[in-house]
C-alpha cells in the first residue's frame, strides 16, 4: 500500500473506534462518521491524482447506491412514525399484558421478530421498549426483557429484505433477492432466536406487576386501525413493487409513504387539532442523525473499496481462512465489536458477483451473520444501541447475562443454515 491508502486505512480505524466508544467519548457517532467519510475521500481523490472520466463514473456509482439505500430508510422511518404517532401500535399491547415472566419472554419475543422482520430492527426495538414501559414500570424488570426485544429483532430483521438494514443493503444492490433469502434464512433465524430464549428462560421465574390501568389510559388517535392496516400493507407491497417492476425499492418505499400521506391528509386536514399527525409533522421526527450516520459509513467503505483495500482483504481471507462458511461466521463475530452496516459493506466490496452470484451460499450467509451476530454484544448492532440509550443498560450486565446465550443462538442458527444447504467445511 502507499501513503494515501495507510492514511485513509488509519482514518477510517481512528473514525471507527470513536463510533464504538461513542459512550464514553461523549461524540456523536454520525459526527465521527460523516467526518471519516469526508476525509477518506479526501486522500481518494489525493491518491488518483486526476478526476478522470473513468474514475468519474465509478464516484457517481457509489454515490447513487449509497443515496437508494437513505431514500429508502427516510421512506420507511416515516411510515412507521406515522403508524406510530397514531398510537397504532398500543393494539399490540392487549397480546402482551401477561403476568408470567417466561411467558412475556416468550411473547416479547415472538413480537419482536415478527416486527421486525416487516419493519425493522431499531424501530421494532423502539416500538417494544415503548410498550415495555407501560407494561413495567421498575427499570430492572425491563432490563433482560429489552435485551430480548434486541436479540429477536436482530433474528426477525436477518432474513427479510426490509427486516435489516444490511439485509436491505444487500437486496437492493442485488446480491441476495427477496423469496429466496426469506426461504434460506427463515428456519436458521428461527432456530437461533428459540436457542437464545430456552437458555433465557431458565433464569426466570415468577410473575411481573402488570401496571394495566397505565396501559388502558393510553389513547388512540383517530384513525390509527386504518394507519396501522394500510402502513403495514404498504411495507410489505415494497419487495412486490421491486419483484414486478425491478426497479429501486427506495421508489416503491416513496409510493406507499405518498398513498399514506394522500389518506392522512383526507382524514385529518378539517381538523387543527390533529396537525400532528399529518405527514410534514411526522417528517420533522425522523432521525436524521441515524441517516446521515449510515450515509457516512457506505461512503467511508466506498472510498476503502476503491483504493482497493478490501479486495487485499479478501485475498486474504481467502488464503489464510479459505471456508465462506467461517469468513462469513467471522463477519457475524465482527458485528457484535463494531456496527454490522460497513462490514457488509465491505464484504460487498470484497467479493464480486462474477465470481459469487446473487443468492449464492455466501451472500445469504452474510445476512444471517450481520444480523444476528450482532445481538451477541450490546454495540453490535442499532437494536443494541438503541435500548442502551433509552434503557440505561450497561455494557458489562449484557456482557455477563446476555452474551454467551447470543452467541449459542447465533451459532446454533447457523449451524442449521449449513445443515439444510449441505456446505460441508
Amino acid at each position: 500500500m502507499d501513503i494515501a491508502q495507510y492514511l485513509i486505512t488509519l482514518i477510517f480505524i481512528v473514525g471507527y473506534l470513536a463510533i464504538i466508544f461513542e459512550y464514553y467519548i461523549k461524540v456523536n457517532k454520525t459526527a465521527s462518521a460523516l467526518l471519516m467519510a469526508v476525509l477518506t475521500w479526501v486522500f481518494l481523490f489525493v491518491h488518483q491524482g486526476t478526476l478522470v472520466s473513468v474514475f468519474r463514473m465509478t464516484v457517481q456509482d457509489h454515490i447513487a447506491d449509497a443515496s437508494q439505500i437513505i431514500f429508502f430508510l427516510i421512506g420507511a422511518m416515516a411510515l412507521v412514525e406515522l403508524i406510530d404517532s397514531h398510537n397504532g401500535f398500543k393494539m399490540l399491547t392487549k397480546f402482551i399484558a401477561v403476568k408470567s415472566k417466561r411467558k412475556l419472554l416468550w411473547i416479547i419475543a415472538i413480537i419482536s421478530f415478527l416486527l421486525s422482520a416487516i419493519l425493522d430492527n431499531l424501530t421494532t426495538t423502539i416500538v417494544m421498549i415503548s410498550i415495555l414501559r407501560k407494561l413495567l414500570p421498575e427499570p430492572k424488570d425491563r432490563r433482560l426483557l429489552g435485551a430480548t426485544v434486541v436479540v429477536a429483532a436482530n433474528a426477525g430483521g436477518a432474513w427479510t429484505p426490509i427486516g435489516d438494514v444490511t439485509t436491505t443493503m444487500l437486496w437492493i444492490k442485488g446480491n441476495v433477492t427477496a423469496l429466496p433469502v426469506m426461504k434460506a434464512l427463515f428456519l436458521p433465524s428461527v432456530f437461533s432466536l428459540l436457542v437464545t430464549l430456552v437458555l433465557l428462560g431458565l433464569k426466570l421465574n415468577g410473575n411481573f406487576s402488570i401496571n394495566r390501568r397505565k396501559l388502558e389510559n393510553s389513547k388512540i388517535e383517530p384513525g390509527a386501525k386504518i394507519v396501522l392496516t394500510l402502513g403495514i400493507l404498504a411495507l410489505v407491497f415494497v419487495p412486490f413493487f421491486r419483484y414486478l417492476t425491478n426497479l429501486p425499492p427506495f421508489m416503491g418505499m416513496f409510493i406507499s409513504l405518498a398513498i399514506l400521506w394522500i389518506i392522512t391528509d383526507v382524514m385529518h386536514h378539517k381538523y387543527e387539532s390533529r396537525h400532528h399527525l399529518r405527514v410534514p409533522f411526522i417528517l420533522a421526527k425522523i432521525d436524521i442523525s441515524g441517516v446521515l450516520f449510515f450515509l457516512g459509513i457506505l461512503l467511508a467503505i466506498n472510498s476503502l473499496e476503491m483504493t482497493g483495500i478490501l479486495k487485499k482483504l479478501a485475498m486474504f481471507l481467502d488464503v489464510h481462512v479459505g471456508n465462506l462458511a467461517v469468513v462469513a461466521t467471522i463477519i457475524g463475530f465482527l458485528s457484535s465489536i463494531v456496527d454490522n452496516v460497513p462490514l457488509v459493506a465491505a464484504s460487498m466490496g470484497m467479493y464480486d458477483l462474477a465470481t459469487y452470484p446473487p443468492d449464492s451460499a455466501l451472500w445469504q450467509m452474510i445476512a444471517y451473520a450481520a444480523g444476528t451476530g450482532g445481538s451477541i454484544l450490546l454495540i453490535g448492532s442499532a437494536a443494541g444501541v438503541a435500548l442502551m440509550g433509552l434503557e440505561k443498560v450497561d455494557f458489562i450486565w449484557y456482557m455477563k447475562k446476555i452474551s454467551i446465550v447470543a452467541l449459542t443462538g447465533y451459532l446454533a442458527g447457523m449451524a442449521l443454515y449449513l445443515i439444510l444447504n449441505a456446505i460441508y467445511i
